[in-house]
């Protein structure tokens, strides 16, 4: 099985991407932990990502592509993947449909999440983070009776991250709905695209998704 996942920020995504592992047995594979690793191994490739992240710039598509060839295929991803986090722009997902046929890697489906903006700018725009153990709840899930304690750790540290702000929240939403959304379109052209409604439990979405793949497989 392999699945590429995608939708807005706040849809519940990571925690819909670690059901799918779960549940599939498929290895994770997020953008950002891609690059750290490539980082961490000290190849060439990983060095020359190493220069571009130190020196605050984005990596290139074509560079991208390389570690994405050289990650899909390591031995622990060819029982089934999960991709996470890529492409962001429909030029990123011509080039993927491209690299997944040179090196004959079929997508079972794409699962993109659907959830209405003014639903993720409710939950990002009411979410905290804590300084002290990095904890996030959400406003509506404090309770009143230990105030804007922490509920994992306790501290008094809870505070509203910059991106988490409601101007930023609708700007990026505005950033994924001009250039990501139009991605899963182009992936649809040529893999199974599976739009899923994100609203509910999270429960609820993951037998929505495990549906969905159930019926990519048969």
């Amino acid at each position: 099985m392999n699945v590429i996942i995608m939708g807005p920020p706040g849809c519940g995504k990571g925690t819909q991407a670690a059901a799918i592992v779960a549940d599939w047995r498929v290895v994770h594979i997020s953008t950002g932990d891609m690059l750290r690793a490539a980082v961490k191994s000290g190849s060439a490739l990983g060095k020359q990502v190493e220069a571009i992240l130190t020196a605050g710039e984005l990596v290139s598509d074509d560079l991208m592509m390389d570690l994405i060839r050289d990650r899909l295929q390591q031995s622990d991803a060819c029982n089934g993947w999960l991709l996470d986090g890529f492409p962001r722009t429909v030029p990123q997902a011509e080039g993927l449909v491209e690299l997944l046929a040179e090196i004959q890697q079929p997508v079972d489906a794409v699962v993109s999440l659907e959830v209405p903006d003014e639903e993720i700018v409710a939950r990002l725009s009411g979410r905290l983070t804590c300084r002290e153990c990095g904890h996030t709840t959400n406003k509506s899930a404090l309770n009143p009776a230990t105030g804007d304690r922490c509920p994992q750790c306790g501290a008094r540290a809870l505070y509203q991250r910059d991106d988490d702000k409601e101007e930023t929240v609708r700007n990026r939403l505005l950033v994924y709905r001009e250039k990501t959304y139009p991605a899963a379109a182009t992936l649809g052209q040529h893999y199974p695209l599976k739009r899923v409604n994100g609203l509910g439990a999270p429960a609820e979405v993951s037998q929505r998704i495990q549906g969905a793949l159930a019926k990519a497989t048969h």
